[in-house]
């Protein structure tokens, strides 16, 4: 009895230990596949938006990649059913004709989302990837006043101080890039650091608001992840014909809706399709603390390959711009100190595999590695400017 009693112990020890394996690894691969979604994207559009010769439509792109995340979504609802084509017409028509109030609910966010992924083209065509990249974290400023204003959620002294960082931080990049405005609009005479600032300023207010809005929706809802997002992307997709009209209607009539398009075009809109819905699935193994440092990397992996692909300048004082919001970024991500209320900790328990002190346990064991790798590329940086 004792010999089988110390053998399921042993089997247990040996099963947790191996979960624990697993678990760290896929933090590893969350933490890569954040890291290259949010520099990619950004990269590839500055890369396809500055490239010699006949430029595609910009809102195009975004009508094939809203198609495309419907037809995936589709396609994994259909799989949820055991590819049972009626059953799923059935769930369909139910959530989206048969449930119409709740379908409209998502007409907000998604003409949002669909304003916002036509302002990232505009931001992204005019201002140098690195300087969008720091840029656009102001939407975890606008995120957070709309989570306060909306939800009644509350901060910490850290967060409010963190946001104020990322404020000076950003603020900082822009008087440098100012100091810098007249070389590069020499260099690019089809773009305009102006409308980009405006654009990425715009981009991220909504970027706020649709977020808590669809997170207020969420909420009330019992609808699938997969089933918002073809409810989100069949309005995303007729407002975004909608806008593809007005703006481009008579030149792509002439042209032709693919004009334009190369390899590296559909590779953007893959990855604008793919990358949320990429994302959506990883964030299931990451914590904020793993998605903040996701952010801070992106930053970095885009100044750097800003600096030989764009042949991009990095001074002091984008550095020390940078250096801040890289600080406020993982400073909001930090878990609040032990005033957190009951239920989010049965929430957080309930969606992970491991134990609260082991998987704290782990991610002790796990941020110096993240911090250090940070650092390190930070010094580097540092070392390139002097």
């Amino acid at each position: 009895m004792a010999g089988g009693s110390h053998s399921q112990a042993a089997e247990q020890k040996a099963a947790s230990l191996g979960q624990s394996d697993v678990n760290r690894r896929l933090k590893y691969i969350s933490l890569a596949v954040l890291v290259v979604q949010n520099a990619s994207l950004i990269l590839s559009i500055r890369y396809v938006r500055t490239l010699p010769g006949d430029r595609f439509f910009t809102t195009s792109a975004v009508v094939m990649a809203e198609v495309l995340k419907v037809l995936t979504c589709l396609l994994i609802i259909l799989l949820q059913k055991r590819v049972n084509v009626k059953e799923t017409a059935f769930l369909l028509l139910d959530s989206i004709v048969f449930q119409y109030k709740d379908t409209l609910k998502l007409a907000v966010p998604s003409l949002i989302y669909t304003l916002q992924n036509n302002l990232q083209y505009v931001a992204i065509s005019n201002l140098p990837a690195a300087t969008f990249q720091v840029t656009y974290q102001l939407k975890i400023l606008t995120t957070a006043l709309f989570s306060v204003l909306m939800l009644r959620k509350s901060l910490s002294k850290v967060q409010w101080f963190s946001l104020l960082l990322l404020f000076i931080g950003v603020a900082v990049v822009q008087v440098q890039q100012e100091g810098n405005k007249e070389a590069s609009v020499a260099n690019s005479a089809n773009q305009n650091y102006t409308v980009g600032l405006i654009a990425v300023v715009i981009s991220c207010l909504s970027s706020g608001f649709a977020g808590v809005y669809f997170e207020k929706i969420l909420k009330g809802s019992s609808a699938s992840v997969w089933m918002r997002n073809v409810q989100l992307g069949i309005f995303g997709t007729v407002l975004g014909l909608l806008g593809m009209w007005w703006n481009d209607g008579p030149a792509i009539a002439e042209r032709g809706f693919l004009f334009g398009y190369t390899g590296m075009v559909w590779c953007v809109i893959f990855n604008q399709a793919f990358g949320g819905l990429l994302v959506a699935v990883v964030v299931k193994y990451a914590d904020n603390i793993l998605k903040g440092f996701a952010t801070s990397f992106s930053i970095i992996v885009s100044t750097v390959t800003s600096i030989y692909l764009f042949a991009f300048h990095v001074d002091l004082l984008f550095m020390m711009g940078a250096g801040l919001v890289i600080c406020a970024v993982y400073m909001y991500s930090l878990p609040k100190a032990p005033g957190v209320s009951s239920s989010s900790l049965r929430s957080s328990s309930a969606s992970s595999t491991l134990p609260v002190t082991e998987r704290d346990a782990q991610m002790e064991a796990f941020q110096p590695k993240l911090q250090l790798s940070i650092c390190s590329a930070t010094c580097w940086l540092v070392k390139q400017t002097l």
